[in-house]
């Protein structure tokens, strides 16, 4: 089976204020989406950037044969939400925003705005595959783009770039330890005989300690030497296949010029010992083509398909 994750970048009918202008547009860029999924053939699919829900069914509709959907009821402030696309039907086990009980509000703006809570919501859903109950999570985490008061996309100096710079990794941060917490719920303690997969937009790359927060206890990675080597963090564990991804296909998103990783998929003990291979993109075809994005992501608002490039894991 293949499970992956993709960010569809603005999925809004035509008319709004953020999606295409007109439905030539908007049919072009649902065109291009659906050929990409088509081509991926993905189990599960889980999206990000979904701002109408009759967009995604809209996008279904040009897909070939039977899809389940799931959508988190809780988007952000442009109306974005994650969700998911399946070949089977899916429960939804959990759709939330809230950060853990220890957790306290963290700083967001420079008037002192105490957020306790996800900007997006968290959806966890359980799907039944040929090799059992999957559990999956999927997020979209506080932008690395910055944006500044009065809808400006440029800091008015160095200093407002560094504290909302700041602000948004405090928002991270606190966004990647729900999801953790939300992944422990969904492991149970119990990783090495439960299939279960994070993924999503994590908005930053695999060294970044935003990312690391959710791997769980340390060693074992990838790659290490330990990976082979069975230890008491197994049971709770997450695994980060992107060291699987071959090394010139290792980026989803082209940011001024720079290729990024920064969607990313984390596997349970059971899972990741089933991987098979791993990739961005549609297996055969370069991730190249991805445009590169700069500040202001309205000057994308026609752009066809999407400015990320799926990610995606192939398991035995």
């Amino acid at each position: 089976m293949v499970i992956g994750t993709w960010n569809l970048e603005n999925l809004y009918r035509p008319g709004g204020p953020f999606g295409p202008r007109d439905k030539t547009a908007y049919e072009t860029k649902l065109a291009a989406l659906a050929e990409v999924i088509t081509g991926l053939d993905p189990t599960l699919l889980g999206v990000q950037e979904v701002g109408e829900p009759e967009a995604l069914r809209d996008l279904v509709g040009m897909l070939g044969g039977t899809w389940h959907t799931a959508l988190s009821l809780h988007p952000d402030g442009r109306g974005i939400r994650v969700g998911f696309l399946s070949r089977t039907p899916l429960e939804v086990l959990h759709d939330t925003t809230g950060f853990p009980a220890k957790l306290r509000p963290v700083q967001a703006d420079d008037k002192g705005l105490a957020v306790a809570e996800a900007g997006r919501g968290f959806l966890a859903v359980e799907a039944a595959v040929e090799s059992g109950p999957l559990r999956a999570a999927v997020c979209h985490l506080k932008s690395k783009l910055l944006s500044y008061p009065g809808g400006r996309f440029q800091p008015r100096d160095e200093g407002e770039r560094a504290r909302f710079g700041a602000y948004a990794l405090y928002r991270r941060a606190a966004e990647a330890t729900s999801l953790r917490a939300l992944a422990d719920e969904l492991l149970d303690g119990d990783g090495r005989e439960r299939d279960v997969v994070v993924l999503g937009d994590l908005n930053d790359e695999v060294q970044a300690a935003t990312t690391q927060i959710l791997l769980g206890p340390p060693g074992s990675e990838l790659g290490t030497p330990g990976f082979d080597r069975p230890d008491g963090g197994d049971a709770v564990r997450l695994w980060n296949v992107a060291p699987k991804i071959p090394a010139e296909q290792r980026f989803s998103r082209v940011n001024s010029g720079r290729r990024e990783l920064i969607d990313h998929l984390l596997l349970s003990h059971r899972l990741v010992r089933r991987v098979t291979a791993a990739g961005t993109g549609l297996p055969g075809e370069e991730s190249s083509r991805l445009p590169s994005v700069g500040v202001d992501p309205a000057e994308r608002r026609e752009a066809a398909g999407s400015d990320h490039a799926p990610v995606w894991v192939r398991v035995a």
